[in-house]
């Protein structure tokens, strides 16, 4: 009778250092944490853009209200304030 050697007994052999056991992708804590600030970092960005967008239209409010000759004295005419209050984000 001949007796085998652990490592010939079991078919699993542990993998070396920076291997995986399968070629399926594992989900790694730093790509966990990756993946959790991308998220958070999404958000952020829309809630600024959103908060950014409400700023903007109040502007416009804020300027459509005034009568021509008050625009008139900030320099603006009345079809130029959207242009005007954008003019940092496109150029038209």
């Amino acid at each position: 009778m001949t007796y085998q050697s652990a490592s010939e007994h079991f078919a699993a052999r542990i993998p070396a250092r920076g291997q995986s056991i399968t070629s399926a992708p594992f989900l790694t804590a730093r790509r966990g944490l990756d993946l959790v600030i991308s998220m958070f970092t999404s958000i952020g960005n829309g809630l600024m853009k959103a908060a950014e967008a409400s700023s903007r239209t109040r502007q416009i409010d804020v300027l459509q209200s005034k009568s021509d000759e008050e625009l008139a004295e900030l320099g603006i005419k009345r079809d130029d304030i959207v242009r005007h209050v954008f003019k940092d984000l496109y150029y038209v």
